[in-house]
């Protein structure tokens, strides 16, 4: 991160009114250098007595005494620092993920009640690690794996679900990554779901994000990717124009080039070209035609071919 780690992250919320003051006051640290640094200094802090918190949580709530909020968010930056280490197997940077929680822990000071009768440090929690899955299921993955509330909840336990199935497995096989059909009814009586959602959601968590374009590869010759099957050419709006006017073309305009021949040269074309027989064979042949009309084969081949040049002149001033 290119700042040190404050309780204010980038984005601040509607329900945080005074948070931009709050940078100015005594709610902000000195730049550390690094997030060691930031961590080190933080478990530092000293922590507020029952009294002391209630006294600075009367204080915000009846005076909006951004002082008292700078302390009570101070004294529990190292709770946002020991949730966010639960969430380092995501692969997503600690940082970014303290910060996040002390957003988390911002809105709870902010709706913080010492009447409650129980400590900030027991509320926070809950805002904490809300903030901390938003971000998670937002960056994660380019794609959403959990939308609904009941997918969301399902997506953070089945993790740390199956990773204590591998460490209690009995077969001793603890990197196999597939629960087998015993675990995942286990897990699912467990989370009060259904079996078929509890595979939906490990298949989902399995699945890697693939880049639809890969470009180049190392040897400067094009990858293969999936936006090359993927890709409808159907609806390409060239593709939709062009294939409406064949339609067009082998409907109206046909129609209206048969109109342009005479008789014969109409009933000779559609015998040639247009007709087909409920077992897929043609129409007549040039010598059956011929018979018909007591010509050649070579007439019936010359009134063909000229009706022919006569119907594309005609198909050319429809275009």
């Amino acid at each position: 991160m290119s700042h040190s780690l404050i309780p204010v992250a980038a984005a601040p919320s509607s329900d945080l009114a005074v948070a931009g003051s709050w940078t100015n006051r005594s709610l902000t640290l000195p730049p550390l250098g690094n997030l060691d640094a930031y961590i080190s200094a933080v478990n530092r802090l000293p922590l507020l007595s029952l009294e002391e918190e209630q006294d600075a949580a009367r204080r915000l709530r009846d005076h909006n005494d951004l002082d008292a909020a700078g302390r009570l968010v101070l004294s529990h930056l190292r709770l946002v620092v020991s949730i966010s280490r639960q969430y380092l197997g995501y692969g997503l940077p600690h940082g970014d993920l303290i910060q996040e929680g002390n957003v988390g822990l911002m809105k709870a000071v902010k709706r913080f009640d010492p009447e409650q009768g129980v400590r900030l440090v027991s509320y926070a929690i809950h805002w904490i690690k809300a903030e901390i899955h938003e971000y998670i299921l937002k960056n994660w993955r380019m794609v959403k794996l959990a939308t609904t509330k009941a997918q969301r909840k399902l997506f953070f336990n089945l993790r740390s679900r199956k990773q204590g199935l591998r460490a209690e497995a009995a077969d001793g096989d603890t990197h196999r990554e597939v629960l087998s059909d015993a675990e995942v009814g286990l897990v699912a009586r467990e989370l009060n779901v259904k079996p078929d959602e509890v595979r939906e959601m490990e298949t989902r968590l399995a699945g890697g994000d693939v880049m639809l374009d890969p470009g180049p590869g190392d040897d400067g010759e094009e990858a293969f990717g999936p936006i090359a099957y993927l890709a409808d050419q159907s609806h390409e709006p060239t593709a939709v124009l062009e294939s409406a006017h064949r339609d067009r073309l082998a409907t109206e305009g046909v129609a209206q080039a048969m109109g342009e021949l005479d008789e014969r040269s109409r009933r000779i074309v559609s015998e040639r070209w247009l007709k087909v027989n409920d077992d897929g064979s043609g129409g007549m042949t040039l010598h059956e035609l011929a018979a018909e009309y007591g010509v050649s084969a070579e007439r019936i081949r010359q009134i063909e071919v000229a009706a022919m040049k006569k119907m594309r002149k005609a198909l050319a001033g429809y275009a």
